[in-house]
């Protein structure tokens, strides 16, 4: 009976609410309710009010998001009779309500994240068996050993972990192509890695031809392993000792659980991150999915498969036939398939990997080009509207992901219409200059206010704004090519850990230089039409500041298609370990600051010897509460400098096969600095602060964009006419510690 009275009053408050929202009043009205709204709700942000006042909050923002909603619908568009200026009216308008619906369902997703407790915890002999995959394609054996000897070291009974090397590199189909190009690295990639797994202990597996690419080749895994449990980690994702200690224990308390999901932990910039040095300052992309949304999802009981860092029920994937391999994203796609089978799933906010993400314009865009084709495949031949077994939140959730992948059209759409006006005088938005602004402004302040309230700690302003654009340019053709022909899409494998020479434009560069031209060149316009024709000054003020908006976004954009040179081939994670050096016959305690597939940087807390052989040290590597010793690694010294507590030593290891368990001990075994690091750059920064230094963004980078388009292309008639080694093209390379 309580619950039915509480849904009346719900009820009752909601219908009042969409009354009020859809009023008709005065411009003067409008600010007063807009004002009202808007303070209440600056005073709720600024006071870091929760629970309860979170609500308030958001029926505030909402209140002025629905009242401009309302007034868009019914007072703005142009007459009908007029195509010209209602056909990209309507588009505008479209549009525009898109967003508003996208983000109504990311309020239902994000709203009231969920926070998990800890795993339980069993015995060892209570625990299932479980089975490790770590598929892949083209990637170094050393970038592999790493990984494959940080999950045969899982803390986990020994004889219930099997871990597997998936290669598809070396199937039968490639190691007997007729092509010896193909044929001969293949066979040498297949031996080679035979010989990896055999020194790490782990099993090797390939299959007959690249079918289904890599749900394919995780199908291969399953058919030739019996563990209950199965684990993915790709190829690039190194994992924490803890991981199964963390996840594992779920299974057993939910018998209907098919999924547990961690997130993913980079350890290098993406393109936007390294080309403005941000990676240490502020929050990663991926943050905002794995530190709100994902727990969002999770409160619906949809959170989804994202390929890695993740333990999977084998008889859930057995029912559906494995993964999946209708679309090219095959974890959100299995998910899918497994949610409406009535299976579970959960998501632990804890990082236990640490992978490698891309780091170039041109391997960035390839792999959004994946994600986007793949989720709208989703949406065209499993669409989580029509399938049954889902429920109602789970549609929402799995559409929100799905939908979310269309805002290329939505940019483009954005950038062009003030173009139309200021260009081409069309009138698409019919509307006084007090009405805009008492809506449009007001709307837009409130869109901003909430997502900083929402999303603040994991996404600065105006930022999703850049890596949407960023990506918009590449991915509207992308997202044609589905519509028009859902199947056709292919798997195409991700390159990561490049490395560059020197700084140097993208190849993709040219277009974000053309759009950052015909803004600036309207921006021109604008303002010499606010001088000539008075009689629409106040309107061309509001629709250049849109354009300036514009402008601003792709200026900071010309910074990310600027690559910075890259010549570390392993990225370093924090470590706050302890260890010893042992030189010239003596032991020296020191403190290791940071470790990577190559080397390590430590700081000596005793004395070293007057003279040493550099080529001749040894780490030597205990656990991480100094208990027990592991081992030792070979080093060399190869620079010296100020440490934290004292002098620093850069090493570089001399590592066999052997020595890669060591190597993943000490990058791996404690990943609680790294998430110390992730907690770190989770720093709120206010709207305006945010958008300051966004401004400073597109004012500064600019200027070194077109610096290397004009310098660049002497440089590279230079090379063309004088083969010295100054000149020497710019090198990309896949990052390997072998070659």
């Amino acid at each position: 009976m309580r619950a039915i009275v509480l849904g009346a009053v719900w009820l009752v408050i909601a219908l009042a609410f969409l009354l009020l929202a859809q009023q008709p009043v005065s411009v003067e009205a409008q600010w007063l309710i807009a004002v009202t709204a808007l303070a209440a709700a600056l005073g709720i942000y600024f006071l870091r009010l929760s629970g309860v006042w979170k609500y308030v909050f958001l029926a505030a923002v909402s209140l002025v998001v629905l009242r401009y909603a309302y007034w868009r619908t019914t007072s703005t568009l142009p007459s009908a009779d007029d195509l010209t200026n209602f056909i990209p009216a309507i588009i505008l308008y479209s549009g525009e309500m898109f967003c508003l619906l996208m983000l109504a369902m990311s309020l239902f997703v994000s709203v009231d994240p969920l926070e998990r407790s800890a795993a339980p915890r069993y015995a060892d002999d209570e625990l299932p068996s479980v089975d490790v995959f770590v598929p892949s394609y083209n990637e170094s054996s050393d970038i592999l050993a790493l990984t494959l000897a940080a999950a045969k070291a899982l803390d986990y009974p020994q004889n219930k972990l099997r871990v597997y090397l998936l290669d598809d590199g070396g199937t039968d189909e490639k190691r007997l192509s007729p092509y010896p190009k193909i044929s001969i690295p293949a066979q040498r990639r297949h031996e080679e890695l035979q010989d990896l797994c055999r020194d790490l202990g782990v099993s090797y597996l390939t299959r007959a031809a690249n079918v289904h690419a890599k749900a394919g080749n995780l199908n291969n895994g399953l058919l030739n392993s019996v563990g209950s449990l199965v684990v993915v980690f790709d190829a690039d994702h190194a994992p924490a000792r803890e991981f199964l200690r963390e996840t594992v224990g779920f299974f057993k308390r939910d018998p209907k659980l098919f999924l547990v999901q961690t997130p993913h932990f980079f350890s290098n910039p993406d393109p936007l991150e390294k080309n403005l040095a941000t990676f240490r300052s502020m929050p990663s992309e991926n943050e905002m999915f794995y530190g709100t949304i994902q727990k969002g999802l999770d409160k619906w009981n949809a959170a989804f498969f994202c390929g890695s860092a993740a333990v999977l029920r084998r008889s859930a994937l057995e029912q559906v036939g494995g993964f999946s391999g209708v679309s090219i994203t095959e974890d959100c796609e299995t998910a899918l398939d497994l949610h409406s089978r009535g299976w579970n799933s959960l998501y632990v906010d804890r990082p236990m990997v640490s992978g490698l993400q891309p780091e170039t314009l041109v391997s960035f865009i390839g792999q959004r080009s994946r994600w986007c084709r793949g989720m709208i495949q989703i949406l065209l031949l499993k669409n989580p509207a029509f399938r049954s077994g889902l429920t109602l939140a789970q549609r929402i959730c799995y559409l929100s992901s799905g939908m979310f992948w269309f805002f290329p059209f939505v940019r483009l759409i954005f950038l062009v219409s003030p173009l139309l006006f200021i260009l081409f005088d069309m009138k698409i938005f019919d509307a006084s200059v007090d009405e805009f602004v008492s809506y449009s402004l007001t709307y837009l302040f409130a869109g901003e206010l909430l997502r900083n309230y929402l999303y603040g700690r994991v996404r600065w302003p105006w930022v999703s704004d850049l890596y949407e654009y960023i990506q918009s340019v590449y991915l509207v053709r992308a997202i044609i090519s589905v519509l028009v022909n859902p199947r056709r899409p292919t798997f195409n494998v991700t390159a990561k850990g490049e490395t560059m020479d020197r700084d140097r434009l993208s190849e993709l560069a040219w277009p974000y230089f053309a759009i950052f031209g015909v803004l600036l060149f309207t921006m021109g316009v604008a303002i010499y039409r606010y001088q000539t024709e008075p009689e629409i000054g106040g309107m061309l003020l509001v629709v250049g500041a849109w354009n300036l908006m514009n402008l601003i976004v792709a200026g900071a954009a010309l910074g990310v298609v600027t690559e910075r040179m890259e010549r570390r081939e392993a990225p370093r994670l924090p470590s706050v370990r302890g260890g010893e050096l042992f030189v010239a016959g003596m032991t020296v305690p020191v403190v290791i600051e940071d470790v990577s597939l190559g080397g390590a940087k430590v700081s000596v807390l005793g004395r070293l010897p007057e003279t040493f052989d550099r080529e001749d040290a040894r780490l030597l590597v205990s656990t991480p509460d100094g208990t027990r010793d592991l081992g030792s690694l070979p080093v060399s010294v190869k620079s010296l400098g100020g440490g934290s507590d004292g002098l620093g030593l850069g090493l570089k290891f001399r590592a066999s096969i052997s020595h890669y368990p060591l190597i993943a001990d000490l990058m791996l075994a404690d990943l609680a600095p790294v998430r110390g690091l992730r907690l770190a750059r989770r720093t709120r920064r206010g709207i305006l602060g945010g958008s300051l230094a966004f401004i400073g963004w597109s004012l500064s980078y600019p200027l070194r964009a077109f610096h290397h388009l004009v310098f660049d292309r002497d440089a590279k008639r230079q090379d063309a006419g004088d083969p010295t080694p100054m000149a020497a093209p710019v090198a990309v390379r896949p990052a390997s510690f072998n070659s």
